[in-house]
């Protein structure tokens, strides 16, 4: 099942789009793709496979809009005092 949403890719932390069991997670230096879906030869498996192609193109389209550096740099990693000590 689609789940209808907007989803602009890159724009924010908080958008997710669910395709069948498949979650396409928005972050604004990466998309996290986790799950699966069963793309059937029925409409439904047809309905999730454009609404797949459209996110994916649309992804596409972003990177290709933007300049790109080789590879990301690795998160900076801040550590807090454990406030139970």
């Amino acid at each position: 099942m689609t789940r209808k949403k907007n989803f602009t890719p890159y724009a924010n932390e908080a958008d997710v789009l669910e395709i069948g069991n498949l979650m396409l997670e928005n972050r604004i230096d990466r998309i996290t793709v986790s799950g699966d879906v069963d793309l059937t030869a029925d409409k439904q498996g047809l309905q999730d496979a454009r609404r797949l192609h459209e996110i994916v193109g649309a992804i596409v389209a972003a990177l290709e809009a933007r300049e790109l550096p080789d590879q990301l740099p690795p998160p900076e990693l801040k550590t807090v005092d454990n406030p139970f000590n």
